[in-house]
């Protein structure tokens, strides 16, 4: 039995906050630290390099319970040992690629040979391939991954420092906010990962918990999107406008089944995004656990 503390890290979403907030963690009596991980007053905490992203974490071991990433990276992940996928639930994150007002890039036709700033082996990664190769063969679409994690990419593109960047969460809204032009819609879906040996009455818990908060979002958003500033990089906070700003990633409380998880394992692995044996073994009741209701 694990007798520590449940840790929960808000990661770029509402929903955290509100059900602390709310108190519906100690409601549903989860006995519980909320470490505020993301806060970061330039930015720079999630700023991990080139070649560093969601899957690098997971390799190194998260320090909370549970945390969301991309499917994809969530799926692989799992399947190479890192953790476990958790199965009864997964979300949507509204996400776009974005230009500058000024560009000269009016469609998705357009990225041609366009170096887009992405994370490496992230949700930004995968959506972007996702949503150009119906307009593009793969070896016309140019990534950049040296900007590192989200907030970075951001500020290079309101800086003007690259041509197009992937967004989702508040920079998503924000770049919205200040006229940046969203060249085509890259929505994804994320998961969640189960690190260590929480107990499972402590993640069914917390999901409850976050059911609770989704339907407050879903009813109200308006009051609960301040609390995108916790997680924003400071220069920004004098322009940001979240009154304005959409309620971002979704949870959705149905299961991420074999055939989502095969559909989605099998994509990685024919774009190659993964080294050949890096991948693990690809079957679900090696990385997905379901817990019983």
């Amino acid at each position: 039995m694990n007798n520590s503390r449940f840790v929960i890290a808000p990661h770029f979403r509402l929903q955290e906050w509100v059900a602390e907030e709310k108190g519906y963690f100690k409601a549903e009596g989860l006995d519980y630290e909320f470490r505020e991980q993301a806060i970061s007053a330039d930015g720079r905490k999630h700023d991990l390099g080139d070649k560093v992203g969601a899957f690098q974490t997971f390799e190194q071991g998260r320090t909370c319970d549970v945390s969301s990433a991309c499917h994809w990276t969530v799926n692989v992940a799992a399947s190479a040992g890192h953790g476990k996928m958790y199965g009864d639930a997964y979300s949507l994150s509204p996400a776009a690629i974005f230009v500058p007002p000024e560009s000269s890039i009016r469609g998705p036709a357009d990225l041609k040979g366009v170096t887009i700033s992405v994370g490496y082996q992230s949700g930004s990664h995968y959506s972007t391939i996702q949503a150009l190769e119906s307009y593009l063969p793969l070896e016309d679409i140019e990534l950049s991954f040296s900007d590192g994690m989200l907030f970075r990419r951001m500020e290079r593109l309101l800086d003007r420092e690259v041509e197009a960047a992937a967004l989702f969460s508040g920079p998503y809204y924000f770049a919205e906010q200040l006229g940046f032009r969203k060249i085509i819609d890259t929505t994804f879906m994320m998961a969640t990962m189960i690190s260590g040996e929480p107990e499972p009455d402590d993640v069914k818990k917390y999901f409850r918990a976050l059911k609770r908060a989704q339907r407050d979002i879903d009813l109200r958003p308006e009051l609960y999107t301040h609390y995108y500033k916790n997680e924003f990089p400071a220069r920004w906070h004098h322009l940001m406008d979240t009154r304005r700003w959409g309620p971002g990633e979704r949870i959705v409380f149905e299961p991420y089944d074999r055939q989502m998880f095969e559909d989605s394992f099998e994509w990685v692995s024919e774009r190659g995004i993964f080294p050949e044996g890096d991948m693990g073994s690809g079957r679900y009741e090696d990385a997905v656990i379901l817990l019983p209701q």
